[in-house]
């Protein structure tokens, strides 16, 4: 029977390559402007914020930030923008905290200033915001701002992840996996990661069929896995069109067809994922078999293209 890997060729170490999280959607706006930006008139959201933000509204501050960083109903700004971010933040507002931490650490709209960027994420995470203690696992990760710690950014990304955040969900499922910063839990890690595959998180969702399809941390079910990498290569992911590729070459799980696993490598590999025992397999089909495959993936594309 066949056994899948990762891209990589082992388990994901997954918070390593995911990008700083950006704030959610603002969580106490004040009325009415916030009133106003939800019916899409950002020039009144603007001027009532201007005037909640004159009291000393931290909120306020913050939403005037959200209008220049998104150009809403005015240019987009992003220093002024930056500078309202600021402003709210040392009014204490998290939301504030997060977003200018965000534009900090990747100097946007500010000089750029890791230290001080893990300072407002330390200080938004207290506040319980999941996009921020995600952010600051990073950085523990990462070991360049903060000190390496991994089971300090294990705690945070569990904090966040029981919050639904997708990314923090996926990048525990990590730690687990390689027993990390936490017990190696091969159970839990399949469960976070199928958790963050259920929120739709191309990756995990990857890595969940991987683990469904071999039973690791998870019950064997190669059917299972099968339709869960057709969900992920009919999004246009190329990884998984490959394992799909493979998975109907070996008829594991399901029957051998020839047609489908030469249509799904043909589209892996115009995307760049190239495959040689894939294109042996290819060169002993005939001519008309080749055909086939080759008119099926061009469908694919034109009705993916077309909607």
């Amino acid at each position: 029977m066949s056994t899948l890997r990762n891209a990589s060729g082992g388990v994901l170490v997954a918070v390593a390559v995911l990008a700083f999280s950006p704030p959610p959607s603002l969580a106490v706006p004040p009325d009415p402007a916030y009133d106003a930006l939800l019916l899409g008139n950002y020039l009144t959201a603007l001027k009532e914020a201007e005037k909640a933000a004159a009291i000393g509204d931290p909120a306020a501050h913050t939403l005037i930030g959200e209008i220049y960083s998104k150009g809403l109903g005015v240019p987009k700004d992003l220093k002024k923008a930056a500078r309202w971010y600021e402003k709210g933040a040392k009014l204490g507002d998290a939301n504030a905290q997060l977003a200018f931490g965000v534009m900090l650490v990747n100097g946007t709209g500010v000089k750029q200033d890791r230290s001080r960027a893990a300072d407002m994420f330390e200080k938004a995470a207290r506040a319980g915001l999941a996009s921020a203690q995600y952010n600051l696992a990073l950085l523990y990760i990462g070991g360049r701002v903060r000190r390496q710690d991994i089971p300090a950014a294990a705690k945070l990304l569990q904090k966040a992840a029981e919050q639904g955040h997708a990314e923090a969900q996926y990048g525990l499922a990590g730690l687990y996996a390689q027993g990390s910063g936490v017990a190696r839990d091969p159970a839990k890690a399949a469960q976070w990661t199928r958790r963050a595959a259920a929120l739709g998180h191309t990756a995990a969702q990857i890595e969940f069929a991987i683990m469904q399809f071999n039973g690791r941390g998870v019950a064997k079910d190669e059917a299972a896995a099968t339709k869960l990498f057709t969900v992920v290569a009919n999004k246009g992911n190329p990884i998984a069109q490959n394992r799909l590729a493979r998975i109907y070459a070996n008829g594991a799980g399901v029957k051998e067809d020839p047609l489908e696993a030469t249509k799904w490598h043909l589209l892996a590999r115009d995307a760049g994922v190239s495959d040689f025992w894939l294109d042996l397999y290819m060169a002993k089909l005939t001519e008309e078999q080749r055909s086939k495959a080759e008119k099926a993936a061009k469908a694919w594309v034109i009705k993916k293209r077309d909607g």
